[in-house]
């Protein structure tokens, strides 16, 4: 496998910069997500790395080479898109082995490889029908097995899961992260959803507006966001962070406290508020509060709790989980 680092990488469209001086180093072997809201830069940036993006400064390194000007088949990456764009005239066998059959390899390595593959992703009693015959997850998998026979030093995956339903995306996220403990592979996953972030990577890079925000473990992020942009983006739901008075009185800029971080009380609390909305999810109910001095947050409480529209409530902030941002760019003081 290969360890990836990018040097002060720029991509340029007209006078546009989109993205803006990235320096980052994924080790060798590492999960590392690519995570921000649409437009973030972080689809580009990871074609900059496959070669499917000409670079305007900067340089990409794959494996200790300077690959920035390299085809993208001479970089030793495989990558797998959102669309699958499986042949549907071949079988799952011919798809996967599509590649090494372009390159010539003889047909008994062809048959080898592709059985190896076919039995890591569990698709052995697919391999003779078309993709027609297969379901979104399925075909999402012969897509993974045709990057896999290529025996790269990184994969990219660019948000493959974004066409699932909810369930199969929830399985998928499993089966990537077991697949990566088996090949021990260096994967590199661009998504805009922070549950597929949190819950799969090594590391995630928080992009906005072609810049990294913070780099760290997801749990890294959940407890100290550098930024209210990241503080705002991971956890569901997001932090409350509120600015003006109420921050004012906490001595910063800026003034966070996660939802599940508030306790609510019917008779007595710090902040004082009507219930405007409850979302009831089984495991946990999330109240939408109208405050009387500080505007609406979010609360999360265990459980089902039988609260209504209209219901006055007081919710108390845990002092050991606040966040203050107070620096002038709008981090978190060292």
């Amino acid at each position: 496998m290969a360890q990836v680092s990018l040097h002060d990488l720029r991509k340029s469209f007209g006078a546009h910069e989109v993205i803006q001086g990235v320096d980052l180093d994924i080790a060798d072997g590492e999960f590392c997500v690519f995570v921000g809201p649409s437009g973030c830069g972080k689809s580009t940036l990871l074609r900059m790395i496959a070669g499917l993006e000409d670079v305007t400064s900067g340089t990409v390194d794959i494996g200790g080479q300077d690959v920035t000007q390299a085809e993208p088949s001479k970089r030793g990456i495989a990558m797998v898109f959102q669309s699958y764009a499986l042949y549907p005239h071949l079988t799952v066998r011919e798809n996967i082995g599509f590649g090494l059959s372009l390159a010539r390899k003889p047909k008994a390595e062809i048959a080898q490889e592709v059985e190896k593959v076919a039995d890591i992703l569990q698709l052995g009693p697919l391999l003779d029908r078309k993709p027609k015959a297969l379901s979104g997850g399925q075909r999402q998998r012969v897509a993974i097995g045709r990057a896999i026979v290529r025996d790269p030093g990184v994969f990219l995956f660019d948000e493959p899961l974004s066409n699932l339903d909810a369930s199969l995306r929830g399985q998928m996220r499993i089966e990537l992260t077991e697949l990566h403990a088996r090949l021990g592979a260096t994967m590199i996953y661009v998504t805009h959803d922070q549950v597929e972030a949190m819950t799969m990577a090594d590391k995630i890079v928080v992009l906005n507006g072609g810049r990294i925000e913070q780099v760290g473990t997801p749990m890294d992020l959940y407890e100290k966001p550098a930024t209210p942009f990241v503080a705002g983006f991971i956890g569901s739901p997001k932090m409350n962070l509120f600015e003006g008075p109420v921050a004012e009185k906490q001595g910063c800029d800026i003034y966070g406290i996660r939802p599940e971080h508030l306790t609510v009380s019917d008779d007595e609390g710090r902040w004082q508020g009507t219930v405007r909305h409850v979302e009831r999810l089984g495991a946990d109910t999330i109240l939408h509060i109208e405050g009387a001095e500080i505007g609406t947050f979010l609360a999360r409480i265990e459980g089902h709790r039988n609260y209504r529209p209209g219901a006055v409530v007081y919710a108390t902030p845990d002092t050991s989980r606040e966040f203050r941002y107070t620096s002038a760019d709008g981090r978190l003081p060292a």
